[in-house]
C-alpha cells in the first residue's frame, strides 16, 4: 500500500503564504541552516507570527520582510547553539581524558594553579572556584554568597589578575 506524504493545506489560519514560506526557507538556507532543519525554522517563523497576533499586536506591514528578518535571526541563533554545543562537547571530552593521557605540561600547570589558588584571599578564591570550577554565572555566585554582582565581578577580576601574575612568576605560562 502506497502512502502519500500528507501535505499541509494552505488555509486562512496560516500566517505565511507559499511565496513567503519559500522566502523564509531561502533566508534560512543562505544563513547556513541545514536542509533537515529548514521545516523547523519555517514553523518557528509561523509560531512567532501567530504569537504576535495572539498577544494582540498589530500585524507587520510587510509580513514577507518581517518573516525574512525573523528567519535571519533564527539562522544566527542556530549557529550560536551549534557553537555552544561544540564548546560543551570539547569541555566534556577534556574531562573524560584518563589521567595517564594528560601530558606533563598540564600536570605542571594544574599544580601551579592549585598553589596560586592557595595563595589567594578566601573571598577571591571562593568566587574563582565557583565561577570556573562550579561553572556558576556571576548572578548565580552573587545569589549563592548573598553579595552584589558588582562585588563578584570585582573579586573575580582581582583573583584572575593575581593568579595570572603568579603563573607568570613561576614561568608556567
Amino acid at each position: 500500500m502506497l502512502r502519500r506524504k500528507a501535505r499541509r493545506v494552505q488555509g486562512a489560519d496560516d500566517p505565511l503564504d507559499a511565496a513567503q514560506e519559500r522566502r523564509v526557507r531561502a533566508v534560512l538556507a543562505l544563513g547556513g541552516v541545514p536542509q533537515a532543519d529548514l521545516p523547523d525554522g519555517v514553523q518557528q517563523v509561523r509560531l512567532r507570527l501567530l504569537e504576535r497576533a495572539a498577544k494582540g499586536d498589530e500585524a507587520p506591514r510587510d509580513v514577507s520582510a518581517w518573516a525574512a528578518v525573523v528567519a535571519s535571526n533564527l539562522a544566527m541563533d542556530w549557529h550560536r547553539a551549534k557553537r555552544r554545543q561544540e564548546r560543551l562537547g570539547e569541555r566534556l571530552a577534556s574531562l573524560r581524558q584518563p589521567a595517564d593521557a594528560r601530558d606533563e605540561d598540564s600536570s605542571v600547570l594544574s599544580l601551579a594553579v592549585a598553589r596560586g589558588l592557595d595563595e589567594l584571599p578566601d573571598a577571591q578564591r571562593q568566587v574563582l572556584v565557583l565561577r570556573f570550577y562550579a561553572d556558576l554565572s556571576v548572578r548565580g555566585i552573587a545569589e549563592e554568597l548573598g553579595i552584589p554582582e558588582g562585588t563578584v565581578k570585582s573579586r573575580l577580576h582581582s583573583a584572575v589578575r593575581a593568579l595570572r601574575a603568579r603563573l607568570h612568576e613561576d614561568e608556567v605560562v
